[in-house]
């Protein structure tokens, strides 16, 4: 298995467990991918933690996906997703809870749910890692002193003082954390928990992690994939070899070629450069998607770009582009809200507007309600503030007349409760996010409370979703739809079953994982007297 994360590991897990002998090896010095860095959740339908939610999965499925997405490749995820869930619960550290009311991002298209399909790991004591934790992966963002938050937390805590919920959350992550460090324990959540309770997983299955060795090519006999060369070693594997390296999130020359933006504003892992897809290319492997990402609106802040979740959705804030005019529903689903900024037309550059009112109340991009920002967000150009509508306008060259008309529009329609241009708060996505406490509208709120903010906003992306075609058994596929003997993709690596679309929390991880199961279980049914 190539590549780390969730979908190498756990198809290093499945394979351990139906009595292969499996090898992860993994370039960086590093485990956990983008995995360690993520919210760690899973869009698992039917999954034995969801038992019954209701709707109807494969319609909503398809509807997402698509119609490029084959129906054997939904079908497969869909049939095999509990099974994989289930395998890791046994054999692992692991267990799962499903996050409460999180809804499926389009809960009001046909089969969605606005309770949700997502579930995500619960938190993991440190020391079932042993060893292998100091090797971990880093989160993409730590929590703030070292605080076990899970998804379910960050919707409460996002509201900063607003809300009784929040300061009841904070109050009891505060109580658990200095128990915890009086105790000398540690606690793991979210994508941290996940890579660590899989790494568990491997290390009792008797799975060897080769960290730091890089794929340098496939080894290929009489056109059949049988291993892998890093560097001056060669891993040979009889029954195939699964590309679970990741996307291309940093790799320069590719994202220029397919996607036409850069490396800058990716939190994928650093080792993502698209070795694996590089090396099924060279084997004559099909590409689909290579245009798309797990797209995601972002403050390319000076310390990193910052993926933006609740400050699109929290009221008193709207989005404009260049013109100074609202382009989009900020509460939009991070890919659909993407691919409006990419147009065409194009909305770039985009500016997140907020006023005094809600750096008051809220979080933002990580720091508390009524705390200072950091002077070198403004001294870069990333952070704008003004006393006026109008010096906001010229700070962020977009014309004051249209950006004060926007913000008046917008103020109006924070009264009456109802975006009449955009729709913002009618789906429970949108509300998901927003502040229970704001009526009529929990997204909704005006902007009227001097000084004025504008936040730079690019099109960022959690990583790359294109890559190596693949069909309903994880088999790479050649453009003639024939695969390529012994070589399977997983994760990042392949062209993902959701398509353009974004069904829910977790179906980046959810589909990696299950079809890194799916490769697994199809190299231990090989009836390998058949081969030489």
């Amino acid at each position: 298995m190539v590549g780390s994360g969730a979908a190498g590991m756990t198809a290093a897990l499945t394979a351990a467990r139906n009595g292969l002998t499996a090898i992860v090896v993994e370039k960086a010095p590093v485990f956990g991918g983008s995995t360690a860095r993520s919210g760690g959740g899973l869009w698992l339908p039917g999954n034995e933690i969801l038992r019954d939610t209701g709707g109807d999965a494969a319609t909503y499925l398809a509807h997402i996906a698509g119609p490029d997405v084959p129906v054997a490749r939904q079908k497969a995820f869909l049939a095999h997703g509990p099974d994989m869930l289930a395998l890791v619960r046994a054999h692992t550290p692991l267990d799962f809870a499903w996050v409460p009311g999180y809804p499926d991002y389009h809960p009001e298209a046909p089969g969605g749910l606005a309770r949700g399909r997502t579930v995500e790991p619960r938190p993991l004591d440190a020391r079932a890692a042993g060893p292998d934790l100091k090797d971990l992966a880093p989160p993409y963002l730590a929590a703030p002193s070292g605080m076990a938050v899970t998804a379910v937390d960050y919707r409460w805590l996002s509201l900063g003082l607003r809300h009784p919920r929040a300061v009841s959350t904070a109050t009891r992550l505060a109580a658990v954390t200095a128990a915890d460090r009086f105790r000398r324990r540690r606690k793991l959540t979210m994508g941290q928990a996940l890579a660590a309770g899989l790494r568990a997983g491997l290390r009792a299955a008797g799975v060897e992690v080769l960290l730091g060795t890089p794929m340098s090519d496939l080894i290929v006999d009489d056109d059949r994939v049988t291993g892998v060369r890093c560097g001056d070693e060669e891993l040979f594997a009889r029954r195939g070899v699964l590309l679970a390296s990741g996307g291309f999130d940093h790799n320069e020359r590719m994202r220029r070629q397919f996607q036409n933006i850069g490396t800058e504003w990716t939190v994928g892992a650093p080792g993502n450069t698209g070795d694996g897809i590089e090396a099924g290319r060279r084997l004559g492997a099909a590409l689909d998607l290579m245009d798309e990402a797990w797209w995601g609106p972002s403050i390319p802040l000076t310390s990193g770009p910052y993926f933006c979740l609740a400050e699109r959705n929290l009221p008193g804030s709207l989005i404009v582009d260049g013109t100074g005019s609202r382009f989009v529903n900020e509460s939009a689903p991070y890919v659909d809200a993407v691919h409006t900024m990419l147009g065409p037309p194009s909305h770039l550059p985009s500016w997140l507007i907020t006023d005094q009112s809600y750096r008051d109340r809220y979080v933002f991009a990580g720091r508390a309600p009524r705390t200072q920002l950091p002077r070198r967000w403004f001294e870069a150009g990333i952070a704008h503030r003004a006393g006026t509508v109008e010096e906001l306008a010229a700070a962020i060259r977009v014309p004051p007349a249209a950006l004060r008309s926007a913000i008046a529009r917008f103020n109006g329609f924070a009264l009456a409760g109802r975006d009449d241009d955009f729709g913002r708060g009618e789906s429970a996505y949108d509300r998901y996010y927003g502040d229970p406490r704001q009526r009529p509208n929990p997204c909704l709120g005006a902007l009227r409370k001097p000084p004025f903010y504008a936040f730079s906003l690019v099109p960022g992306d959690l990583g790359t979703k294109g890559g190596l075609r693949t069909d309903e058994r994880a088999r790479v596929l050649k453009a003639d739809g024939a695969p390529i003997a012994g070589l399977y993709a997983a994760g990042n690596a392949s062209a993902t079953v959701m398509g353009r679309g974004y069904a829910g929390a977790g179906a980046t991880l959810g589909p990696a994982m299950t079809f890194g199961y799916i490769a697994a279980q199809d190299m231990s049914a090989q009836d390998m007297s058949a081969q030489k």
